[in-house]
């Protein structure tokens, strides 16, 4: 299984485990992720949601060859399923990430609600240079979370930054040694067993609630213009080149 799930002491434990593929997601992957999120939200027992990966990878985007064979090119493709899953998840929802998070491995945190990331991580959003366009509302929490100077240098440009960029960035809570991450990351999920749930849930809906409408907005937007940049030759030499490893060819 590439998505494993556990609850254990009132946590859910979600962990994106194909590691010799680096964390990249596909489309069945995606539809788990969106099926253990909403059985969080039916579930009493569950208090909170922790989202981790493998020991030096937290996710490295979606796979290339995946995404292609299976393009989100409806609303109700898997990836806008496992969006639509995580931004609505009425739990509070807990990252712990190590090693590298690319792509929506970055977009993603920006609808968890507490972010620990270890030393020596990584953090990119290359989707101009795919020749595509952000995701998950990224266009309009980033820039929104950071400014805009700083997002169009994290979307625009694609540069990457640091664990300790990530956290002056609003994107992350702390930086960890990264033996520390993922316990210090349930010890945190597990705190949420000793509060009142409905507080707790009724707080992250209001906290959340005023610009849902945006980012289910921006989602679809987003959606909508990246299945138009799939379809363009930018994006297909992109992608073509990124699988054979050399440097594509712009026709412009």
């Amino acid at each position: 299984m590439s998505i494993v799930t556990k609850l254990h002491n009132g946590v859910l434990g979600i962990e994106i485990a194909r590691s010799e593929k680096k964390n990249a997601m596909t489309a069945p992957m995606y539809s788990a992720i969106a099926t253990a999120l909403r059985t969080a939200n039916a579930d009493p027992s569950v208090r909170s949601v922790l989202i981790s990966g493998q020991p030096g990878i937290f996710c490295s985007g979606n796979d290339v060859e995946d995404f292609l064979t299976n393009p989100p090119n409806v609303p109700s493709a898997p990836l806008f399923e496992f969006m639509q899953a995580l931004s609505g998840c009425e739990k509070p929802v807990v990252a712990a990430v190590t090693g590298s998070a690319i792509g929506i491995g970055v977009t993603m945190l920006l609808h968890c609600d507490l972010v620990y990331v270890a030393e020596g991580s990584r953090f990119a959003m290359p989707f101009v240079a795919l020749a595509i366009v952000p995701e998950f509302a990224s266009s309009l929490l980033f820039p929104r979370l950071v400014g805009h100077v700083k997002a169009a240098e994290k979307l625009l440009l694609g540069d990457a930054f640091t664990a300790r960029e990530a956290v002056e960035l609003n994107l992350a809570n702390a930086v960890l040694a990264e033996d520390k991450v993922l316990d210090h990351a349930r010890q945190v999920a597990e705190r949420f067993n000793s509060l009142p749930p409905d507080a707790v849930r009724e707080t992250k809906k209001l906290m959340r609630g005023y610009d849902s409408v945006e980012v289910s907005n921006a989602i679809a937007l987003e959606g909508r213009v990246l299945s138009e940049r799939l379809d363009s030759q930018d994006a297909k030499e992109a992608f073509s080149a990124f699988l054979q490893t050399r440097k594509a060819t712009r026709t412009v």
